[in-house]
């Protein structure tokens, strides 16, 4: 039901729960001795586009299921708050959306409450009838390189949620100011990147990016920007909005190498409709600008480009040992094609000295509580189709579903003249209940 840090637990109908944590207008936890159906209690753990999508399918096709959104920070929306760049509003009108559903008289946002320490997993399941996780991917990847923890190199978790306001990130202050900065990644997120370094600041201005950000930015000294990938054009993970969008952006020209894309309009015809309309965007990047674009990009003072088949290995030191002066690469080649291209060395290396290196190669998930299996090497949570592996989840036995088995007792000793044949299986019985 969740993203890809998420599960859930079926959990016992308890005649009495008390909930640890208290409620703004109810507690949803404490329920009556009774063999009634009951409402269904569930806990959602993260208040992101995962948690609240969760939470809108639960109320839209359970009439009766009462949704408690529990977020560690005192607001919510989590990635559509601090992930979404600050030039995209339109993405982030989800919110309103949102904000119906946490207004439902069967909805509760229950935030600054951190679930694996102000109260465990075990207490939500003992609490509720299940509880979702939905909590995302929290951590930075590592580049796994020497000299990752030299000044100047910052992860795309870290930079993105400076500039958008997350607490954990308001003191960062990035040092701005090399004229260089180099992404590591070609997804939409070192896009985002890569546009607010560049964008003129009267743009910047009518966003919300938080205003210590702004006024750094504002003193930056970055003028070319180059988004690095260890794969070829075929494989780039942005979307045709993001490039056109860099392509777009005022005072900045783009500096590809044509000879990069050779050979690509040979295979077009062959790609997915949204690949190749991107590949075609790429392609029309590197033609010779008519005179009027020729012109804009002549006045351009700020430029970014795209380098392929080059993987990061080490980040160069400079001459105090402690700032970063560059970043040295592999040089690459492709072995397979499309999708499942993979890169391998050559044994070639290529130095491009900057003072600013990002990284933009994924995040990662966290384990959340003790009690809940983690695979630490891929970062997740382990699951099937959502359900975590390795947790309990309890069949209880309302008497309605005691009358199932007692008639299928019954019905058994009858064939043999007895009152009833008692069924000595437990796995049976529920399977008659649960009928």
């Amino acid at each position: 039901m969740a993203a890809r840090c998420g599960g859930m637990w079926r959990l016992p109908r308890c005649p009495l729960l008390i909930r640890t944590v208290p409620a703004a207008r109810r507690t949803g936890s404490e329920r009556r001795l009774s063999s009634k159906p009951q409402t269904p209690q569930i806990c959602i753990v993260g208040s992101g586009p995962a948690g609240f999508y969760t939470a809108q399918h639960l109320l839209k096709h359970h009439t009766q299921a009462v949704v408690d959104i529990y977020e560690k920070l005192p607001v919510p929306f989590g990635l559509v708050r601090f992930g979404v760049a600050p030039d995209h509003p339109e993405v982030k009108n989800v919110i309103n959306t949102f904000t119906q559903t946490a207004r439902s008289e069967r909805c509760n946002f229950i935030g600054n409450v951190t679930v694996g320490a102000d109260v465990t997993v075990e207490e939500l399941q003992r609490a509720y009838h299940a509880v979702v996780l939905s909590y995302g991917a929290e951590d930075k990847r590592e580049l796994g390189i020497p000299g990752e923890q030299l000044q100047g190199v910052y992860s795309a978790r870290d930079f993105v949620g400076w500039y958008n306001g997350l607490p954990d990130n308001r003191h960062l202050f990035p040092d701005l100011s090399s004229e260089t900065a180099v992404i590591l990644g070609q997804g939409n997120v070192a896009l985002d990147i890569a546009r607010m370094l560049l964008s003129p600041l009267e743009l910047l201005r009518k966003t919300d990016v938080t205003e210590p950000s702004l006024e750094a930015l504002s003193q930056s000294r970055v003028k070319k920007v180059w988004l690095i990938g260890r794969r070829g054009p075929l494989q780039v993970a942005f979307t045709i909005k993001e490039l056109r969008e860099m392509l777009n952006l005022p005072g900045t020209r783009p500096v590809n190498d044509p000879s990069d894309f050779q050979g690509l309009g040979d295979v077009l015809k062959d790609l997915p409709r949204p690949r190749k309309r991107l590949t075609e965007l790429l392609l029309k990047s590197v033609e010779p600008p008519g005179e009027k674009e020729a012109a804009r990009r002549a006045q351009c003072q700020r430029e970014w480009g795209l380098r392929f088949l080059r993987s990061p290995v080490a980040v160069i030191p400079g001459d105090d040992g402690k700032r970063a002066a560059g970043v040295r690469l592999s040089v690459t080649r492709l072995e397979g094609s499309g999708d499942k291209a993979v890169a391998v060395p050559t044994g070639e290396t290529e130095d491009i000295p900057c003072g600013l290196i990002l990284s933009s190669i994924g995040y990662r998930s966290v384990p959340i509580c003790p009690d809940v299996p983690f695979l630490p090497k891929q970062g997740i949570i382990p699951n099937t189709m959502g359900r975590v592996h390795g947790a309990p989840g309890v069949q209880s036995v309302s008497f309605s579903d005691w009358e199932k088995i007692d008639a299928v007792e019954t019905a058994q000793g009858e064939k043999v003249g007895k009152p009833r044949e008692k069924i000595l299986d437990t796995e049976e019985m529920l399977q008659v209940a649960s009928r």
